[in-house]
């Protein structure tokens, strides 16, 4: 019981660290879906 104490903390910190991963990895893939969507209006707008 006093080992589950002792590793809560560090389960929670590491729960967090990995959230601020995933949630910086979405808005990475969020940038580069924008860049591609203002790349192909450009060409379209061009008519090619």
């Amino acid at each position: 019981m006093r080992r589950m104490m002792k590793l809560t903390p560090i389960l929670a910190l590491l729960a967090l660290a990995a959230c601020e991963t995933v949630q910086g990895a979405g808005r990475d893939m969020q940038a580069a879906g924008q860049a591609v969507s203002r790349e192909s209006h450009e060409v379209q707008s061009q008519g090619l």
